[in-house]
């Protein structure tokens, strides 16, 4: 049975874990590594007070020793003519000094080493360290934003400033090409060779980020550019077997290219293919599956919406008493257009922050990755362009479930008996879900930095504690491909949603059928 409307509640807006992986996909879940780290660093710090109390005991007896034998070894016969002289030595050649091999030998390291083999198992993976640079790519793409602006961390509305040192550039450029990304690593190998001319401090050498960003250059038909950088990494490191191997491969490649070029010269006046390349913009960011990904991006960062002058007069804003519920009566809801056709209306103050704070702690423990349905085998499971994770509440799990349950019935004047759980959503890094249609399927997520719709260009941009609300259905029951929509990336803050799907069945009476198929 299909789902016909969808109430979207945003209760933590664009603000600026457990055992499993795929940390970056939630957030809320990161925040437990923080204290993780936080308890590693006070186990740290106790074992460098071990230490440091260990080396000074040696330290004190180094000294207390130097002292001794600078006296004794001056005379050593008068020393020893003195019997409880002689005794000393002997006790501690034979006591003392054992004493100081078993200081000397003692493993301060046991607890530390204990609790890091602990919260080891609970650390992000590969994969997560993976899925977090590729977040960054996907801001940046999204949003139009170079390496620098990433790197030096200028980002708006952040509390807390970082940046990205020569070894974290590299680290993205190497995801990027072991994905065989070859645009992004071209970026940030560059960053990264950038900030190591500007001198700063670092483990990665030149070598290593010119051998990546040469071949990378080279995979954009830029043969100049890959002959120039490999030339460079050879003057740094002369005996680099593989850089003198490309070099002289690109030798030969540019000479056929130069004789082509004659040739096709006095034909025609032709360009070559790498010139071709070059001109065009080789190093623009390559097309992918998503056709309006240029229009959903733009609406991300708020161009391009259709909001026109004369549709504006046509949105208002009005008190909302769910059609004379009592309930409502004495305090209506304030509800506001949001866009005209589709109708979509926003309500506002339908969360408290009390409220909002307990659903988010009883569903924080059951968050698990968002999947989607495979069109080919019907299987639910992740992709990389839903970046969330959620999940379910039902009313005997807290009262304020309950509540919030009713308070949607009562808003859409629809009944909550046939309707989907109280999902509950949490955004990772860059957390988004691409254009999608939600009559489909009822296990999809829907939030982000903003939700766009590609088709008629509109951003619904979140807000706390209040519910969007509109039809995926027409009254017939056929679908409304008008509400195709997409959860952009999150780029600075946590976002939280809650949503709730109403079946058709069940509302029959409350909704009738319209006179035609798209009424």
């Amino acid at each position: 049975m299909k789902p016909w409307l969808q109430l979207v509640f945003f209760p933590c807006v664009f603000l600026i874990w457990h055992t499993e992986a795929e940390f970056f996909t939630s957030i809320g879940q990161m925040t437990d590594l923080i204290y993780a780290e936080k308890d590693l660093i006070q186990s740290l710090k106790e074992y460098i007070r071990a230490e440091e109390n260990k080396l000074s005991q040696i330290k004190s007896w180094a000294e207390k020793m130097d002292i001794l034998t600078s006296k004794s070894a001056s005379d050593p016969e008068g020393y020893l003519a003195h019997p409880v002289n002689a005794y000393k030595l002997v006790k501690r050649l034979n006591t003392d000094w054992l004493e100081l091999e078993n200081l000397v030998l003692q493993d301060t390291t046991n607890g530390f080493i204990a609790n890091l083999t602990i919260q080891r198992q609970f650390f992000p993976t590969e994969e997560d360290e993976t899925g977090a640079a590729k977040a960054l790519m996907r801001l940046q793409d999204t949003y139009k934003l170079d390496p620098e602006t990433l790197s030096r961390g200028n980002l708006p509305g952040t509390k807390y400033r970082s940046s990205l040192t020569v070894g974290d550039c590299f680290g993205m450029g190497k995801t990027a090409y072991n994905d065989g990304d070859y645009y992004h690593t071209v970026l940030w190998m560059e960053q990264a060779l950038k900030q190591h001319d500007e001198g700063e401090d670092t483990t990665v050498s030149k070598v290593e980020i010119l051998d990546y960003l040469s071949y990378a250059v080279f995979q954009f038909g830029d043969l100049h550019r890959a002959m120039e950088l490999t030339r460079r990494l050879i003057s740094l490191d002369s005996t680099h077997e593989r850089a003198g191997s490309n070099l002289r491969y690109f030798e030969k490649l540019l000479e056929k290219e130069r004789k082509e070029k004659e040739k096709e010269k006095s034909i025609n006046n032709s360009v070559t293919t790498t010139e071709a390349m070059v001109r065009s913009g080789a190093y623009e960011r390559p097309l992918d599956y998503l056709p309006e990904r240029d229009i959903y991006e733009a609406l991300c960062r708020g161009e391009g919406v259709k909001m026109t002058p004369r549709r504006q007069k046509r949105l208002f804003c009005r008190y909302h008493d769910g059609n004379r519920n009592p309930h409502l009566l004495i305090a209506p809801f304030k509800e506001e257009d949001e866009w005209d056709s589709p109708h979509i209306v926003r309500y506002y103050d339908v969360m408290s922050d009390e409220e909002i704070e307990k659903i988010k702690q009883l569903a924080k423990p059951r968050l698990a990755r968002a999947t989607v349905r495979d069109p080919k085998t019907g299987v639910l499971t992740v992709a990389s362009y839903r970046v969330s994770k959620s999940s379910w509440l039902e009313e005997d799990d807290d009262p304020v479930v309950a509540k919030v349950n009713q308070r949607m019935q009562q808003i859409t004047g629809l009944t909550v008996k046939t309707a989907e759980l109280l999902q509950v959503a949490n955004y990772g890094m860059g957390g988004q879900y691409e254009p999608h249609f939600d009559f489909s399927r009822m296990s999809d997520v829907e939030a982000g930095g903003a939700t766009v719709f590609p088709d008629f260009g509109a951003a619904i941009w979140p807000k706390k504690g209040t519910a969007v609300f509109w039809y995926n259905l027409f009254r017939s029951g056929e679908g409304d491909y008008r509400t195709r929509h997409a959860a952009c990336p999150v780029l600075v803050g946590c976002k939280w949603v809650s949503n709730k799907w109403f079946h058709e069945r069940g509302n029959e009476f409350l909704r009738p059928c319209g006179r035609t198929e798209v009424d």
